[in-house]
């Protein structure tokens, strides 16, 4: 006998989550609740989220589409995936197909100005242009990670192989980033299929980007048509409705913090594996034995935009602060001039002494999404508001800690910091290794923070960059790519038609040989 349904919400209703827990309905939610709509009750916050019927329907048909272009998948060739991305690539390349995605993401851009929007990531350029096509070149070359023999192991009468396999629908959800469909597409190189919702910024770019050249690729190559399947609804609810749904095999979120937290709650309740890219911000902290010129560089190329592996928070060591922190302002001005304006600084509460006068009592033109606005340039902030992320427009901003030395920056950073990206600059060998070991994060180097990016660093368009904020990754790198999106399938091949456990085992001959194969390697016993 099927449950009753829910057809209408009352103020002040009682919903229970977490068990014994209870939340009540606002007035404004009960008269938005109509019958047919959904109500998705988060059990760690007790957030109610609501889904009007016609937003549920349309999130329900892309991911049917993108189940039954998966099920397809497994007659599609390596070849024609191949293809598939040769042309999505040249359809970014013609000249009679860009310009009518330029126009569409112009007026996109427009209207999110209007509406005091950050535009800085929304829209396109020629740059942009060309690393799409790049990452989708990237794609095409990269060999398949469907049906690799990862381990065999040979028994007397029978052998048995791991091999790796499509994990199914992606779900992947992104902010108004249109260069994000090269990465998404990524997961149809082993076999995956994906549906997406993108920001509603983005969503005219986004229907461009599918209507003119997308699709069209699809199709050329002979791939399913919902191979790729594009949530078309410009509300939040979208992105609730896609990630509740059981069929997806991995949910992505890329975005702001709390969203990116909110959609990871709704698909872990629906028993969906998550990868979430929320938040970001990287650390350079300065050792005693760090260069200054070589110091000085990595802060300026680490603020050339605003990305999630921007330059956040600098820490230099108090012994070494009256020759490095003029560097940093010098880095952090000549920033600001490379994109037509001042900067901004945070320091701190009790370290402004180390900064000038002229410095401390200045005022700045910052631009801000909803347009230009006069600030101080330097601003004081508490200890414990360190790991805050600044979203900078075109005035870089960025916080400055003084510390006693690396380990206090290194403390810091695993307790205020999203644990994301952190940068020692050092000629000291032995403090490399020290900071390597004690820093909790999945990115470390000891120069510029903007190398942390899939494609650039490791030639594979990424789907997100993962924070330790929430925990350490299982048996995996915090570059998450379509490449890293498999399972494993166990296949057997038997031999030996007599074999029969019925009896009790026994230890194994001497001359018995097994076979482990892992990765290129081969291990005899």
């Amino acid at each position: 006998m099927s449950a009753p349904k829910l057809v209408r919400l009352t103020p002040d209703m009682p919903i229970p989550f977490a068990g014994n827990r209870v939340t009540t309905v606002s007035a404004a939610l009960a008269a938005r609740f109509a019958e047919g709509d959904s109500l998705l009750v988060l059990q760690d916050s007790g957030e109610l989220l609501h889904i009007p019927r016609t937003v549920g329907e349309i999130a329900e048909a892309a991911v049917g589409r993108a189940q039954d272009a998966f099920h397809r998948m497994g007659r599609v060739s390596d070849a024609d995936i191949t293809q598939f991305f040769a042309a999505f690539a040249r359809a970014l390349q013609s000249d009679s197909v860009w310009p009518n995605i330029a126009a569409a993401n112009a007026a996109d851009v427009e209207d999110a100005r209007k509406r005091g929007r950050s535009t800085t990531r929304l829209a396109v350029s020629e740059a942009m242009r060309r690393d799409m096509i790049a990452g989708l070149l990237q794609w095409r070359d990269a060999n398949s990670s469907r049906g690799k023999v990862i381990e065999r192991i040979d028994h007397p009468g029978w052998t048995l192989e791991q091999v790796t396999a499509p994990l199914g629908v992606v779900g992947f959800v992104f902010e108004g980033r249109p260069n994000v469909f090269a990465d998404a597409t990524g997961v149809l190189r082993g076999g995956n299929t994906v549906v997406f919702r993108i920001g509603s910024d983005a969503l005219r770019t986004a229907r461009a980007i599918m209507a003119e050249a997308l699709e069209p690729a699809l199709k050329a190559a002979g791939l399913p048509a919902g191979a790729v399947s594009l949530v078309d609804s410009a509300e939040h609810a979208a992105g609730w409705a896609m990630f509740a749904d059981p069929r997806l095999a991995l949910a992505v979120a890329r975005g702001s913090g709390p969203a990116v937290s909110q959609l990871g709650a709704v698909a872990r309740q629906a028993g969906t594996p998550v990868s979430l890219h929320g938040t970001g911000g990287a650390w350079i902290v300065a050792d005693p034995s760090a260069d200054g010129r070589r110091f000085t560089e990595a802060v300026f190329h680490s603020l050339d935009r605003k990305v999630c592996n921007t330059l956040n928070v600098c820490c230099i060591v108090r012994e070494r602060a009256d020759e490095l922190v003029p560097l940093f302002l010098e880095a952090l001005e000549r920033a600001g001039e490379r994109r037509g304006g001042g900067c901004k600084l945070h320091v701190v509460a009790g370290d402004e002494a180390v900064l000038p006068a002229d410095w401390r009592g200045a005022r700045v033109t910052v631009r801000r999404a909803e347009g230009e606005r006069d600030e101080a340039r330097v601003e004081t902030l508490a200890e414990d508001h360190l790991g805050r992320e600044w979203e900078w427009e075109e005035t870089p901003e960025v916080t400055l800690k003084i510390v006693g030395d690396v380990a206090e920056a290194v403390a810091l950073f695993n307790r205020f910091s999203p644990r994301f990206a952190a940068c020692l600059i050092a000629e000291d060998a032995l403090a490399q290794g020290r900071f390597f070991d004690a820093v909790d994060a999945p990115f470390v180097g000891d120069g510029f923070t903007r190398w942390v990016d899939g494609q650039y660093a490791l030639n594979r368009p990424e789907l997100g960059l993962s924070n330790w904020q929430n925990g350490r990754l299982l048996a995996r790198g915090g570059v998450l790519a379509g490449d890293s999106v498999f399972t494993v399938r166990a296949r057997v091949t038997q031999t030996d038609p007599s074999l029969d456990r019925s009896g009790q085992p026994g230890a194994l001959s001497k001359d018995t040989e097994i076979h482990v194969v892992r990765g290129t390697g081969q291990t005899r016993t």
